[in-house]
């Protein structure tokens, strides 16, 4: 079981990931945006980071770029999951540090797959 912090704006897409989620066994907590994710994040210790790109207050790239410059996030696995799917977003995020890049809409089966080789 793994603790995982959910980052979506969207309250639908937030329920749909954690059901996914618990449902796999995983402990998960959710934020509406980059800037209460990052302000959970650094209260919290997480396992795993999934985000969405597009949010108001901040945004996931910038978040990742965030969590990436602090040391107990450094190596702890970094997810996008969005509708972006341009290869200059991807590119942004892998510069900002995302450890792998998903496309809403998801498919339970390959985000628990997924999950599962990023932890190990």
């Amino acid at each position: 079981m793994a603790r995982i912090l959910a980052v979506d704006d969207s309250a639908a897409m937030r329920q749909m990931v954690g059901i996914t989620l618990t449902g796999a066994g995983h402990d998960v907590q959710q934020a509406a945006d980059g800037a209460e994710a990052l302000e959970i994040a650094e209260k919290n210790k997480f396992d795993l980071v999934i985000t969405d790109v597009n949010m108001p207050k901040m945004d996931g790239i910038t978040l990742v770029r965030e969590l990436r410059s602090r040391a107990s996030y450094r190596y702890v696995p970094l997810l996008v999951l969005t509708t972006e799917a341009t290869l200059e977003r991807k590119q942004q995020g892998k510069a900002a540090g995302a450890t792998g890049w998903l496309v809403k809409p998801f498919n339970p089966e390959r985000l628990l797959a997924t999950i599962a080789k990023v932890l190990g």
